[in-house]
């Protein structure tokens, strides 16, 4: 029988369990399930690998305690269990991060500028969130939702007020004021999507999370991640 499947699922296997005892600084001996436990807890990709990392263990003590010789397993994983598992392998030993992933120019704003020229950009790139400053100093996200909400609040009847308003004033607009979070370079995608997540469990959505290179509000601003990048990234 051709074993080399089965190697190759095991080598994958033993580097992931290095991994998990390298995330939790494991020195003595720890079964495999009890390291996805404790891992779990650390690292974000474990989590969600989880259930596969339980199936493989399961697999592996198959092939390792019923294998009778070198050349025979009773257990031959299929080759699409063996990519799997070598690409959970490669995942957990070097996750992206959202500065290789969304790092670009960001667009920003005065919060002394008009909204004229966001509805420009708008219409122009169909962007949906500005961040805002007040020279260096960052104030906000301005988004479509807060256009919106500053439109629904100043029609009077059917008429839109001529006089356009700054995004100081729809800053005022955003139903939820703290709509983004600030977060390192460093960061994996994995975690930003967490962080997205934890929010809406929360009740406070985030609009984006803007990169910066410690993820501190003073310094520059070197990428944003939205919901929908996140959701386009496998």
């Amino acid at each position: 029988m051709d074993i080399e499947n089965s190697n190759r699922f095991l080598t994958a296997f033993n580097r992931i369990d290095h991994r998990l005892r390298d995330i939790i600084g494991a020195k003595d001996f720890m079964p495999f399930y009890r390291l996805i436990d404790q891992a779990k807890k650390k690292d974000v990709l474990v989590r969600k690998y989880e259930d596969d990392l339980r199936t493989y263990a399961d697999l592996r003590n198959a092939i390792v305690h019923h294998r009778t010789s070198l050349e025979y397993v009773i257990a031959e994983p299929h080759i699409d269990v063996v990519e799997r598992i070598e690409y959970i392998e490669e995942t957990l030993a070097k996750p992206k991060l959202v500065g290789q992933m969304f790092r670009k120019k960001v667009l920003a704003f005065q919060e002394t500028d008009s909204l004229k020229q966001v509805l420009k950009v708008i219409r122009r790139r169909k962007y949906t969130q500005f961040p805002v400053y007040d020279k260096d100093q960052f104030k906000g996200l301005v988004t479509t939702v807060g256009i919106t909400n500053w439109l629904a609040t100043v029609m009077v009847g059917n008429q839109i007020p001529k006089e356009v308003p700054t995004l100081h004033d729809i800053l005022l607009h955003e139903k939820n004021r703290v709509n983004y979070k600030f977060v390192s370079r460093y960061i994996t995608i994995y975690d930003a999507e967490d962080i997205f997540k934890q929010g809406v469990e929360r009740g406070s959505r985030f609009e984006a999370l803007l990169i910066t290179e410690h993820g501190k509000p003073h310094q520059k601003l070197i990428g944003i991640v939205t919901p929908l990048d996140i959701v386009k990234v496998d």
